[in-house]
């Protein structure tokens, strides 16, 4: 049985840091044994904020592709590749963006928030107005069943929902679609008809989700239509005809409970991360000069875990035997902050080891790295073309 797919990316930031690997590459790892997952490098998306900069963006694929591999994500079971090296992303954007309402893309609401988060930037650009529109593109693209997302970014996966049903709507039809729908309107015969329109009014002007499953319903209950018109009256009705562009699901993800060293969220901006590849004695004087209960100035002051950031970190590495110990130190003053930090350092420097492993062998050869990526290009390209093909044809453009 041909797997489901996943689609999932990121903007090229780097070197990445052990928030990025809790919130979203822990994800991607267990993902790609049960799914069919593609990841890419979203290099264009950052030209949507930094085309001021693109030197920072070149130099940040590799860095952070490394990171990747020495994550766990695998090229031999998922497809690993950048957007700019895949032009079927450039060419669905452009497309979809003849038949996408302005509107639709003010009001997504990250458009608003981010301007004002980058105040300083002038962000009245079509690329930062669009960039929605290219995400969209990027997951329908590859007829993706499934978006891993946080809670945040949930509007958008609803945006590309709506965006694949508008264009299934109007180009994926058979031929003589809407008339044959129409004349399987008739057959409902009486009142049904009338209602029938009023609620397929309802759900596609106004998103009214009743009026869809009255509208089904109402189908449901014509028992003398055949069922080739059954069909085209529901895919009328919600717009899909046929279904060229598969609508994605959201798969909700756990949001990282790491914080920065400093209480703060992690950030390179910050200056208060802890890289995925930290050399050990780095990774150890980070976190031995971590800022603790600011109640315990001195080692006999008894102290609150829930006031401590290092108490954040023990929540994700620590056993439950452990944080137990910490609790009942901190709080008696039994334990100084040095060696409640020391099972952290210990497990970090655990989990960190494999991942040092695993990126050696990039690291050390950029070709190899160049290769593996070029051969999950080709296989993204050759996945995207065969959309492409369906869209180009349903909008009347695979002629020569």
């Amino acid at each position: 049985m041909e797997k489901e797919s996943v689609l999932s990316g990121m903007r090229p930031t780097g070197r990445l840091h052990i928030g990025h690997y809790h919130g979203a590459l822990k994800n991607w790892v267990r993902l790609q044994e049960e799914k069919d997952c593609f990841f890419f490098v979203a290099d264009w998306h950052a030209l949507t904020t930094a085309y001021d900069d693109v030197q920072v963006i070149q130099n940040s694929v590799w860095d952070m592709l490394i990171d990747w591999f020495a994550a766990g994500v695998d090229p031999e079971k998922a497809t690993i590749f950048i957007q700019s090296h895949v032009p079927q992303h450039a060419e669905l954007h452009l497309l979809m963006s003849m038949m996408t309402p302005l509107g639709w893309l003010e009001r997504v609401p990250t458009y608003k928030d981010q301007q004002e988060k980058l105040a300083g930037k002038d962000l009245t650009t079509y690329g930062f107005l669009g960039y929605p529109l290219l995400m969209s593109a990027d997951i329908l693209l590859y007829r993706a069943s499934y978006v891993p997302v946080g809670e945040d970014q949930i509007p958008h996966v609803e945006f590309t929902r709506e965006l694949a049903r508008r264009f299934n709507h109007f180009y994926g039809r058979e031929p003589g679609f809407e008339d044959k729908a129409k004349a399987a309107l008739k057959k409902l015969g009486g009142k049904r008809d009338k209602a029938y329109l009023d609620l397929r009014t309802r759900y596609q002007q106004d998103g009214n989700l009743e009026a869809l499953e009255e509208g089904r319903a109402l189908i449901a209950s014509s028992q003398s239509l055949a069922a080739a018109d059954r069909e085209r009256l529901l895919g009328y009705f919600d717009g899909r005809g046929k279904q060229i562009l598969r609508e994605p699901q959201a798969l909700l993800t756990e949001a990282s409970r790491l914080v920065g060293l400093d209480g703060q969220k992690m950030s390179k901006s910050y200056g208060n991360t802890i890289m995925m590849r930290e050399e050990p004695e780095v990774l150890s004087k980070k976190v031995k000069t971590m800022p603790t209960d600011p109640a315990r100035v001195r080692r006999t002051d008894a102290g609150e875990p829930s006031r401590c950031p290092v108490w954040n970190f023990h929540q994700v590495y620590s056993t439950p035997e452990t944080r137990e110990w910490v609790q009942a130190g901190c709080r008696s003053a039994g334990i100084g902050c040095i060696e409640c930090k020391q099972p952290v350092i210990d497990a970090m420097l655990a989990e960190q080891a494999p991942m040092h492993e695993r990126a050696m062998r990039y690291v050390q050869n950029p070709k190899l790295l160049r290769d593996v990526v070029e051969v999950g290009c080709e296989r993204a390209r050759k996945v995207a073309e065969e959309t492409m093909g369906d869209v180009r044809a349903a909008m009347g453009l695979a002629y020569s």
